[in-house]
């Protein structure tokens, strides 16, 4: 998830903004996630699946 859909229960503010400590540490939080964390789960099956005909292409090349 991104940080600017994200609105605050605390503050009710936009969590990028971080207007107070609740919004501040879970902007923190989800900078600090792996390199696929702001994907959506429709771009992470799409990916695999191009990682997977990649690999059967290679497996096919090889045989």
């Amino acid at each position: 998830m991104t940080l600017d859909r994200l609105v605050c229960a605390n503050c009710a503010a936009p969590v990028s903004e971080g207007r107070c400590p609740v919004c501040r540490a879970n902007r923190e939080r989800l900078q600090q996630d792996g390199p696929f964390a702001g994907l959506n789960p429709a771009a992470l099956i799409a990916l695999l699946v191009v990682l997977i005909a990649a690999v059967a292409l290679l497996a096919h090349q090889t045989a």
